[in-house]
């Protein structure tokens, strides 16, 4: 088997480009659980994260952040690693079933479009501060924060890394 069309294959450049794929889960009933970030250094905290993300429906989208979009949130020296790698690296993941990426500094569009059964957020966000909140909550939908994992972050291992 060739693994990397089939990883490829999960990610999408824009919310439109996903569109029939949302069409379909919402059609066979999926539970679509979406969450968003920079991910810009694939760590235990970002794996355990994602995976309890997942385990909360039957299909989970992941909202990434271009370049551009983490150059205005982080700063000029950020991201480390550039959109595309770190869209194929969210997309190796077996329980991420979609990677879409957002232009914009909030997911709130993609959101809107997506209308996700679950919205997802590390432990540092209170739920009615998430954006999004009122989208998923107005449907029905549950809005979930995960715990982060003690000790692991991306700027903290930049950090160590100087």
């Amino acid at each position: 088997m060739e693994y990397l069309p089939y990883i490829e294959k999960k990610i999408a450049l824009s919310a439109e480009n996903a569109s029939r794929l949302l069409n379909m889960w919402k059609f066979r009933n999926e539970k679509i659980v979406f969450t968003n970030g920079c991910f810009d250094i694939i760590h235990r905290g970002h794996i355990e994260y994602l995976a309890k993300a997942a385990s909360l429906g039957t299909k989970l989208i992941v909202g990434l952040n271009t370049d551009a979009s983490v150059r205005r949130l982080k700063g000029e020296n950020r991201p480390v690693n550039d959109e595309r790698g770190r869209a194929l690296a969210l997309a190796s993941l077996l329980f991420v079933d979609e990677v879409i990426l957002f232009n914009t500094d909030t997911p709130r569009e993609l959101i809107e479009f997506i209308q996700p059964d679950v919205l997802v957020k590390g432990g540092d966000y209170r739920p009615e501060d998430i954006v999004g909140n009122d989208i998923v909550t107005a449907r029905g939908g549950q809005v979930v924060t995960i715990p982060l994992v003690e000790g692991y972050s991306t700027t903290s291992i930049i950090e160590h890394l100087k």
